[in-house]
């Protein structure tokens, strides 16, 4: 498609002008006729040059929740779903969002379902989001459709928040730790290597070691930088075939105390999602697929993609469930009693908020155990090497003394 700039005038005579993205000239002619605009001119507008720097254009979940419930907001006073979609796309202040939004407007201008115009940008718009707006569009309450997922988002980007502050507190501590290390090693311990030199005499073993290291690290600084990041693009590597990301996830979900906070934060992920897509209407086994492609862990992924193979023969939910190793017996219990009283997607959700305050509890107590554990470790590491390096001095002193 092309954009066009166009000048014109409205009935009453007021200049107007703008920009729109057709494929031809006519479409756009056509478009302008409808709003009763008379054109004075169209042109195409010249395509600009542009360097990604191979950088990605991503759409954030703050905007993407944003973008839903305003959207709900105005469906829900009556507005058209063109018009919806033209206010939308001109308040948005991302020029990528901006486009697709305007896209999506195109589509359905031109005979699209919703559903459709959005599936074709599933960089922003993930399967559960297309297919809870399908079900909104087939049962005429996308209002209430998209306040869900506006909902969903937004509690979904928290959970992933606090499990993030988890793992980013312990994390800098270390390289904290590992900076001060090797600033040490590199700039401080080699001018008491030179002092200690120059005094001669038989240094104590834990002196002997730290010059060691210092030198192994001045002298093939190259060959450790190197080994760094071949391990760590190895890693990356190893985690995207199948076989190490399910090695990997699952020796996550057996980390001490860290492992509980990604088990329970994968819990609640997977019952919020699977109980807002049944509440909106999607079969259950469309909302299992969905659920296993969102699940962020290969073990819980394939428990749930067996659960849905049983189901098709005819199980129920809570029976494969209780027979995966994942999810703990008060969960299965709760879904087993959620499909006897026919409130299986309030059962879910009640199970999704307590899996919520559960993290924030596993959160904390992951902070006040690994806190002191990091500055022993921050402790043992500085102050081993300034031990290491004042043990000569205070030999000398004795020497001295005596």
């Amino acid at each position: 498609m092309a954009t066009f700039v166009w000048r014109g005038k409205t009935i009453s005579g007021a200049p107007q002008t703008g920009e729109v993205t057709f494929d031809t000239q006519e479409e756009v002619l056509n478009f302008l006729r409808r709003k009763k605009i008379a054109i004075t001119s169209i042109q195409e507008k010249p395509k600009e040059v542009k360097l990604s720097l191979g950088l990605r254009k991503k759409v954030s979940t703050k905007d993407l929740a944003i973008f839903t419930r305003q959207f709900a907001t105005m469906i829900n006073a009556g507005l058209p779903l063109v018009q919806c979609l033209e206010i939308l796309s001109k308040q948005t202040e991302k020029p990528h969002f901006r486009k697709i939004i305007a896209d999506v407007m195109h589509d359905v201008e031109t005979g699209s379902t919703l559903a459709e115009a959005l599936g074709k940008h599933n960089s922003v718009f993930d399967q559960l989001f297309v297919n809870m707006v399908e079900s909104g569009e087939a049962g005429g309450i996308l209002d209430d459709i998209l306040l869900r997922l506006a909902a969903y988002i937004e509690k979904s980007e928290a959970l992933k928040r606090k499990v993030k502050s988890a793992m980013m507190y312990p994390t800098v501590v270390l390289v904290v730790a590992l900076g001060a290390a090797t600033f040490m090693l590199l700039f401080i311990i080699p001018t008491f290597t030179k002092m200690f030199a120059d005094f001669g005499g038989e240094l104590p073993l834990p002196t002997k070691m730290v010059m060691t290291l210092s030198g192994i690290i001045r002298g093939y600084w190259w060959a450790i930088g190197g080994s760094i990041v071949g391990l760590v693009l190895g890693f990356k590597a190893y985690y995207k075939t199948e076989g190490g990301k399910r090695v990997i996830d699952k020796l996550q979900l057996r980390m001490p105390i860290l492992g509980q906070v990604l088990r329970k934060s994968a819990i609640a992920r997977f019952t919020r999602t699977l109980g807002t897509l049944i509440k909106s209407g999607v079969p259950i086994l469309t909302g299992l697929d969905i659920t296993a492609r969102t699940a962020g862990n290969k073990v819980i992924s394939e428990s749930v993609m067996k659960t849905r193979a049983s189901i098709r023969e005819g199980e129920t939910l809570a029976t494969p469930l209780k027979q995966c190793d994942v999810f703990p017996a008060m969960v299965v219990q709760m879904i087993a009693v959620g499909e006897e009283t026919g409130a299986l997607d309030e059962m879910l959700k009640k199970i999704a908020d307590f899996y919520d305050d559960e993290v924030d509890t596993a959160v904390e107590t992951l902070t006040s155990v690994i806190e002191p554990v990091m500055i022993v470790v921050m402790g043992v590491i500085v102050g081993g090497m300034v031990v290491a390096m004042y043990l000569p001095m205070f030999k000398l002193i004795s020497v001295v003394a005596g």
